[in-house]
């Protein structure tokens, strides 16, 4: 396992880490047992970095990382992230009474004392321009509950903005092989600012594993289902915003990315590994098979220098122009 400086933090991250937006739900059915077996199996593997949010599963994914890092605060970093529990638009969700009482919470579920990364959670542009709620994440900081923040944002707008603000130490964003605008402007301006990126949704909501077929179905609480169009929230957080049966005629169309690599897995996320300025890429996952397959990403070979020209040019043309959304 190699390790990235997280931006301005003092924390060195596993290169490949775990999301757990899956075992927390909104993944169709979820098993405890399977998933602290995952957890401990990446970090006996090296993982040293876990993402969560306290409304994944209802702060259920918190609560099982809690359990399976218990007597580890000082070797595993946690990221958690706010806001979402209430409504995303009004001011006072962003408050220093209530942020505080999110972060208190959150702390409660992961069984620590200080939450090493605090991320507000995808929060629209207008709370993001009125910029008060870093002045709270920044007394919060002082208070000694978070070490560092960042922001999950949805789109490069958002996350240029961020990047205004000299005391974001990370960027989350959705970046994959069929979302690469961010390499045009914010991943260049993040590393110039030294500020970490965080790779969400790498798989396109398991779209460039090439397990799908257009006739693939998702149980009702899976937000392949609820949100396949973005009737929940921002299409972009399924399937990268492609609708789903285009979205698997281009996912294989890439099936050759696999040759020398495994699988269509590993080679889509040693592609999201090969960029300069991705600290960590956080893949989901539900078990020790998955977490295992994803792991092996590591040890893909490189995409050629060619490759990824074929690859820049099969987004601008192919996938581009099917993207739904502001992003």
């Amino acid at each position: 396992m190699n390790y990235r400086q997280l931006g301005k933090t003092e924390m060195k991250i596993s290169e490949l880490s775990f999301g757990t937006w899956a075992i927390g739900g909104s993944w169709g059915n979820t098993n405890d047992e399977q998933s602290l077996k995952a957890l401990e199996y990446a970090m006996d593997k090296g993982v040293n970095f876990f993402d969560t949010a306290d409304v994944y599963g209802d702060g259920h994914s918190e609560e099982l990382l809690g359990k399976a890092t218990k007597g580890k605060h000082d070797k595993i970093h946690i990221a958690t992230k706010f806001c979402r529990a209430g409504d995303i638009h009004d001011p006072q969700t962003y408050s220093m009474e209530q942020v505080s009482n999110y972060a208190e919470a959150s702390l409660k579920r992961l069984g620590r004392e200080q939450i090493d990364l605090y991320q507000i959670h995808c929060p629209p542009m207008e709370i993001l321009k009125d910029g008060s709620v870093f002045e709270v994440l920044d007394r919060l900081k002082e208070q000694g509950k978070i070490r560092s923040y960042g922001v999950s944002v949805e789109t490069v707008e958002e996350g240029l903005l961020c990047l205004e603000n000299p005391n974001v130490s990370s960027l989350q964003v959705i970046f994959n092989l069929f979302r690469q605008k961010p390499l045009e402007e914010l991943l260049p301006k993040a590393l110039e600012k030294n500020v970490g990126i965080l790779a969400r949704v790498p798989l396109a909501s398991g779209l460039l594993t090439g397990k799908f077929k257009v006739d693939s179905q998702f149980e009702s609480d899976d937000h392949r289902n609820f949100n396949r169009d973005g009737e929940a929230f921002n299409v972009g957080e399924t399937f990268a915003g492609v609708e789903f049966s285009k979205g698997v005629e281009l996912s294989d169309q890439l099936a050759w990315i696999a040759d020398g690599r495994g699988n269509r897995t590993q080679a889509a996320l040693k592609w999201i590994l090969q960029q300069e300025a991705i600290t960590s890429v956080i893949p989901g996952f539900r078990n020790v098979s998955q977490a295992e397959d994803n792991l092996k990403a590591l040890d893909a070979k490189n995409f050629s220098p060619e490759e990824m020209v074929q690859l820049a040019k099969f987004y601008k043309e192919k996938v581009h122009p099917e993207i739904r959304g502001v992003y």
